[in-house]
């Protein structure tokens, strides 16, 4: 190989380190912005941005075989309506009430069309669509977790509440007047 034909293998060779670069950095930016805090957490459980980018993408394809569907209105009226009777009963027995919420929130699941697995499987699921209110489902669950096995406070049990509320309404799709929709 004659000095042109080095020079032009390594120009090759640059230009392709480049894109490849920037396709990765690109990758990297879709993924946190559409999985947003969901994205760090990943990073911090499988122990790296490379491994977790891989779940992540691996989450998103699954999601894609999957028929989600929207709720008709009647559905709608009918979840919300369990939901108020549900919120109701807290106040006589909380317990009672997250166990409720968490069938509520699993139930909205299965009519969408997300395959009822076990607990961190629905969550990965989930956030692959619903981002940045994953994060609420878990800390509900812990919270619920924690009741059944040996007692969570009454504030605890209220801000369960307030956690499968807001994944609630993302489920059905509703957004109370002055609300954003979410971001997908």
């Amino acid at each position: 190989m004659n000095s042109i034909s080095i020079a032009v293998l390594i120009i090759v060779i640059v230009v392709a380190a480049v894109i490849l670069a920037l396709l990765y950095r690109r990758r990297r930016a879709n993924l946190r912005s559409r999985f947003g805090p969901e994205y760090d957490r990943a990073v911090h459980t499988y122990g790296g941005r490379m491994r977790a980018e891989k779940e992540l993408q691996q989450r998103a394809h699954r999601i894609e075989k999957y028929h989600i569907r929207s709720l008709g209105p009647e559905e709608q009226h009918r979840f919300s309506e369990n939901w108020r009777q549900t919120q109701a009963r807290f106040v006589d027995d909380p317990t009672l009430a997250i166990r409720e919420a968490d069938d509520l929130v699993v139930e909205v699941m299965r009519i969408r069309g997300y395959p009822m697995t076990d607990f961190e499987r629905r969550a990965e699921d989930l956030s692959v669509d619903h981002p940045h209110v994953v994060r609420n489902y878990r800390a509900a669950h812990a919270i619920a977790l924690a009741q059944k096995e040996g007692g969570a406070s009454t504030e605890e049990l209220r801000q369960a509440m307030v956690h499968y509320r807001e994944l609630f309404d993302e489920l059905l799709e509703t957004h109370p007047a002055g609300m954003p929709e979410p971001r997908r």
